[in-house]
């Protein structure tokens, strides 16, 4: 049995502060520095992580690896599961054409750029951050924004912009699943906390957006429309993260706000011109709707009973670990949730697409076969990243570190979202930040008297506003623009952007630490 430590180097927090972030550290040399690939940073930063568990920490060398080993079945289930399954939904309607017919009827709602950049970056983009994450929607926001006549650095620029307010419930909420997992807060409460604070965030966007297409008479002129697309997708966003699915908050949102602009296009129109949805528009959108009904159902009982009753908990073999207090660590626990899991629930509706769109099994079989060949680097970072996330976790690394950051007080709810920005700007992930730093924040936030659901979901909140400025989504965005070195002009563009934005959300988080809305907190 491993008993944590959090004082481990001459009883001094601080002295044990300098070895708890070597693991960190290393990770964002390597990243942000050297420009490693990132599934090798995290194995380094992995091994650093588990010399300075055993070395300072005192723990023994098997359980150590123990709990890398568990942090790395986390990350292939559920985590690598539902990102495999939503992207290979996305691969069959690119084989098919389905995601090109898609794209012809987004294009075709209206002429007016600012009108496309607010359907393209910021409501199907979204829509595609609800499946995929990890980059895919920027890389194909920017290429349909090209197609429609933008010029590459606005395209870019306009598409990383765009992927902020989705990102937190990205890969059906992948971001929330992983927070949930390391720190054992409870999915629904985190899902809910973050979508009370990102809507803030979602009514600013569009706004943000089409001043960078047009400066000050786009936002005169265009306003109404992108502060509907905004509003739209911030009730939706609120509503289905606290009363329906925190997995659906991307779709059911980018759809609201997607038919809110369609709405208003229509409208503007005069009546001869009005044309109805092509059948085919129609068709494309199948799979979303089938994720919708799917995912719904899922959530609610009498089927959410009978899925939670067939979901199995167990210890992980030879893991024996307690925190300082005596207490078992919750990720100490593995859950096998074969049938729950979203990932198993998005199988089941990429079969439904095969039928809707009658898709031949060939065609879905190759389909699934490159997503694996293509998301095999991204499943080795997500593995090894977690594995340095409960190492550092189950070692009381990060519990450390907590402890010494907690000094700030109640300040530490103004601070936490900036933790999180850090995180994701160089790991370029809000998944891998908040494995990384959720129980950080959590640790944090008991210290100083704070609520932990509000600190861990300001990790997320505040974390969405550096995609934009990540290594891995400038090389994504820059490459899909055919901008090679050009990156660090592409970052100049949205750096303030990245800077206003995060400072709007740290204010806040804070806020809802205080009695001013306080209440806002579940």
């Amino acid at each position: 049995m491993y008993q944590q430590v959090h004082d481990p180097a001459g009883g001094s927090l601080g002295l044990s502060t300098l070895f708890a972030v070597l693991p960190l550290v290393t990770l964002f040399v390597l990243l942000a520095g050297l420009r490693l690939r990132a599934y090798r940073a995290c194995l380094i930063a992995l091994a650093v992580a588990v010399t300075v568990a055993i070395a300072v920490y005192g723990m023994p060398a098997g359980q150590a690896l123990n709990s890398a080993a568990a942090g790395a079945a986390f990350g292939l289930f559920p985590i690598a599961w539902i990102l495999v399954n939503a992207v290979w939904i996305y691969r069959m309607t690119v084989a098919t054409g389905h995601f090109r017919t898609l794209r012809r009827g987004v294009g075709a709602v209206s002429g007016d750029q600012r009108i496309q950049a607010l359907i393209v970056a910021f409501a199907f983009g979204a829509l595609l951050e609800a499946l995929t994450g990890f980059g895919t929607p920027v890389a194909i926001t920017v290429g349909m924004l090209i197609a429609l006549g933008f010029e590459p650095l606005m395209a870019a620029g306009v598409a990383l912009i765009g992927n902020t307010a989705p990102a937190a419930f990205g890969g059906i909420g992948t971001p929330i699943i992983t927070l949930s997992g390391v720190t054992g807060l409870s999915e629904r409460d985190l899902g809910a906390m973050v979508g009370r604070q990102l809507p803030f965030l979602a009514v600013l966007v569009p706004l943000v957006i089409v001043y960078i297409v047009d400066g000050r008479r786009g936002l005169r002129e265009t306003w109404p429309v992108a502060l509907l697309a905004g509003s739209a997708f911030a009730v939706a966003q609120f509503v289905t993260s606290n009363y329906i699915s925190f997995q659906l908050t991307d779709v059911v949102a980018s759809l609201a706000s997607l038919g809110a602009i369609v709405g208003y296009v229509r409208l503007r129109r005069p009546a001869a011109t009005r044309r109805g949805l092509p059948r085919e528009t129609i068709e494309a959108l199948a799979p979303y709707l089938i994720l919708i009904v799917v995912l719904t159902l899922a959530q609610m009982d009498p089927v959410k009973s009978f899925l939670a009753e067939r979901t199995e908990s167990f210890q992980w073999p030879g893991l024996e670990v307690t925190s300082a207090d005596g207490r078992e660590p919750a990720a100490a626990t593995f859950t096998l949730n074969w049938l729950a899991t979203t990932g198993t629930q998005l199988l089941l509706c990429g079969l439904l697409t095969m039928l809707a769109l009658r898709i031949r099994p060939g065609v879905a079989l190759r389909a699934y076969g490159e997503t694996l060949v293509r998301l095999r680097a991204a499943i080795a970072t997500i593995m090894t990243v977690l594995a340095l996330a409960y190492v550092m976790n189950l070692s009381g690394q990060t519990v450390t570190i907590g402890l010494w950051a907690a000094g700030a007080g109640g300040m530490f709810a103004l601070i936490s979202p900036l933790i999180g920005w850090l995180g994701v700007a160089i790991t370029g992930s809000v998944t891998a930040s908040n494995s990384l730093l959720g129980e950080l924040q959590v640790a944090a936030a008991h210290k100083a008297g704070l609520s932990p659901t509000l600190v861990a979901a300001g990790n997320s909140t505040g974390g969405v506003l550096a995609k934009m400025l990540s290594p891995q989504h400038l090389a994504i965005a820059a490459a899909a623009a055919a901008m090679a070195d050009r990156e660090g002009d592409l970052m100049r563009s949205v750096f303030k952007w990245s800077i206003a934005l995060v400072a709007i959300m740290c204010v806040i988080v804070y806020l809802q630490s205080t009695a001013v809305l306080s209440w806002m907190v579940p």
